[in-house]
């Protein structure tokens, strides 16, 4: 058993809760995704015989045997840059993506779900920051492919997510937050699309995410702690 993971859990339910009462919305309109990439499954079981049951992987690799070991229950989010040639098998174990960065594909994971007879929730990921080093739409980008990508049959576009600039100060983060809101709105009132859900947040700034609107907190090392190795390719949490 590790040392004070359902403390810790704890804590970060305690502080999601006063978030929201801060901005004056119901502690259960922000779900908790517990982002166990790195960490082994006995460390996930203890989360979860805590009461989590979302969690969020980034490598479906290394996500799989976890998958198969744990509880059906757990409702598997993933979080990390989407390989088109791990498209299917990611569709075959989880419920949600929360990185899908461009119109083509969006188009491939359709046409992956339609076979597979499967409709994924799914995020489009926006680079609020046009930073090089991320993916993501950039926002004139997907106001100009919006039209094609709300078209998209076969998956359930549910909401936009972010990863903002990298900052020590939780508050810098905040300006990025507004923005992807902000966005998320325009593109509801000009497209008449419904876009309910905002993914973003992380150890170190989801309090001020939900007070700009987050309903997904993508949080790790809060949780879980410090990871031991970096993995290539991961965006989605921290």
């Amino acid at each position: 058993m590790s040392d004070g993971l359902p403390a810790r859990l704890n804590e970060v339910k305690q502080r999601i809760s006063a978030a929201c009462r801060i901005a004056g919305r119901a502690a259960d309109s922000v779900q908790l995704v517990a982002v166990s990439k790195t960490f082994p499954s006995e460390l996930i079981r203890e989360a979860y015989d805590a009461g989590q049951l979302t969690f969020g992987e980034s490598r479906q690799q290394e996500a799989q045997p976890k998958i198969d070991s744990l509880p059906e229950e757990i409702d598997w989010h993933f979080i990390g840059r989407v390989q088109r040639n791990k498209v299917r098998k990611i569709l075959s174990s989880f419920s949600t993506i929360h990185a899908i960065d461009s119109l083509k594909l969006a188009d491939f994971t359709s046409s992956v779900s339609k076979d597979l007879g499967v409709v994924p929730n799914v995020f489009l990921q926006v680079n609020v920051g046009g930073e090089e080093s991320k993916g993501g739409f950039e926002p004139d980008e997907l106001d100009r492919e919006a039209e094609s990508v709300f078209a998209i049959e076969g998956i359930q576009i549910c909401g936009l997510m972010t990863v903002p600039p990298a900052s020590e100060q939780k508050e810098q983060s905040r300006k990025w937050f507004s923005q992807l809101r902000d966005i998320r709105d325009g593109l509801e009132a000009k497209f008449a699309v419904t876009l309910p859900y905002l993914s973003m947040g992380m150890s170190s700034d989801y309090e001020v995410a939900i007070e700009e609107g987050a309903t997904h907190v993508r949080v790790g090392s809060a949780i879980f702690g410090g990871r031991s190795y970096h993995v290539d390719g991961e965006l989605g949490a921290r």
